[in-house]
């Protein structure tokens, strides 16, 4: 199947993942000049200077799995952490036990906020508060379950901070993707109106041109207007309905701030979701109205096909039992939890008793194609048909049952 993809790079979120990558080169190197001016005053300097090699080493070579959301994925997330965690329990081994109760420093400082922060953008505030009470727990130990002042002051600074960005980056992705799909939509409406134009300027004109001479010459002209009447309705229902498929916008969270769309070229495929609209268009003409909602209706695709094939069913009886003058109605209501489809007549109806005749005798028209096709579905098929008043056959599909 052909399909067109468009990407849309969005600017909210990229400049927050290029600031966490300047803040973990800058604080990295923070770190490591507080040890250098505080050399000395450690008990095991080895220890603080072996775990701060590492961790320039770490900042040095992972500088590129922070700078977009793909590339920092969970395993690194709990790895960076994990180092974050492990340089803050050395801290007593390597420093002093009177520097520590004074409020000192850990080994990674103010590196490990930088940590807690790639949570925070990757997963939103509840990924944040997850690995910044891990950091506080670990702060809470050094000092023995007796921290300073300044301790936790830092520390309800770090959860809070990382938390509220957290948030922001949650609310600035929903934003981007309600922007995209108004991007998709403004542009589905342009192409839309020029090809209206287009149309009503050149097909719809011939149409209705030959309607009407063919109904002044009469005879088998007569028959070739009608005909291009039908179409001329027919096409006019469909510009006028503006029906595009469903894009399929990405949520992955692994792509950060980049949003794909795809728009099918034809709805041949059996996955993602159809516009039911697009399938029950087509059946509109002289004879046939058709009756929608404003809004997209998507259905899983087998499901919109099984629906639409129940309604082409329902108006071949029309055809095949009202006469070619009965005229035919479909309306289509989306109520969220179920869809529903309507297909009303004017012909005579059907006596009662005659389904079940029929369905004796082994025409299973009704029975299979229609009723079938809705419990296949999940939903039910309900006729109601009164002598001389005409039928209607109401199709409901529940959501989330369909496959």
């Amino acid at each position: 199947m052909a399909k067109r993809e468009r990407v849309v790079r969005m600017s909210v979120e990229q400049p927050l993942w290029r600031a966490l990558t300047a803040y973990r080169l800058l604080t990295m190197v923070y770190a490591v000049a507080l040890f250098g001016f505080a050399y000395q005053r450690f008990d095991r300097p080895k220890v603080a200077a072996g775990y701060l090699a590492f961790l320039a080493v770490w900042t040095l070579v992972t500088h590129r799995r922070v700078a977009n959301a793909a590339s920092c994925t969970k395993g690194f997330l709990g790895a960076d952490l994990t180092v974050a965690i492990v340089g803050v329990l050395l801290t007593p081994i390597a420093d002093t036990h009177e520097r520590i109760a004074a409020g000192g420093p850990t080994l990674p400082s103010i590196w490990t906020a930088g940590s807690v922060l790639a949570f925070a953008i990757k997963g939103g505030w509840r990924w944040a508060g997850f690995a910044s009470t891990f950091v506080a727990a670990a702060n809470v130990l050094i000092h023995g379950g007796n921290p300073t002042r300044d301790t936790l002051h830092n520390v309800l600074l770090v959860w809070v901070a990382s938390i509220a960005i957290g948030y922001v980056v949650e609310v600035a992705r929903a934003s981007e993707a309600t922007l995209a799909r108004a991007l998709e939509i403004e542009s589905a409406t342009r192409e839309r109106e020029r090809l209206a134009r287009d149309i009503h300027d050149g097909v719809l004109q011939v149409l209705a041109m030959v309607q009407r001479r063919g109904t002044e010459l009469g005879g088998e002209a007569a028959e070739l207007g009608r005909m291009a009447g039908e179409q001329e309705v027919a096409l006019r229902t469909l510009v006028s309905s503006g029906l595009v498929h469903t894009c399929r916008i990405s949520r992955d969270e692994s792509l950060g701030a980049l949003v794909t769309a795809y728009e099918v070229d034809e709805p041949g495929a059996d996955e993602g979701e159809l516009d039911l609209r697009t399938l029950l268009a087509p059946h509109a003409g002289s004879r046939v109205s058709f009756a929608e909602p404003g809004t997209p209706v998507p259905l899983p695709v087998p499901a919109a096909k099984e629906l639409a094939a129940a309604v082409g069913a329902a108006l071949d009886n029309v055809r095949r039992h009202a006469g070619e003058g009965a005229r035919a109605w479909i309306l289509v209501e989306d109520w969220g939890d179920e869809v529903i489809v309507t297909v009303r007549d004017d012909g005579p109806g059907i006596p009662a008793g005659r389904l079940d005749q029929a369905e004796g005798e082994g025409r299973m028209g009704v029975a299979l194609s229609i009723r079938g096709r809705l419990r296949d579905l999940g939903g039910t098929a309900e006729l109601v048909s009164v002598p001389g008043q005409g039928t209607e056959v109401e199709l409901k599909v529940p959501r989330g049952r369909t496959q």
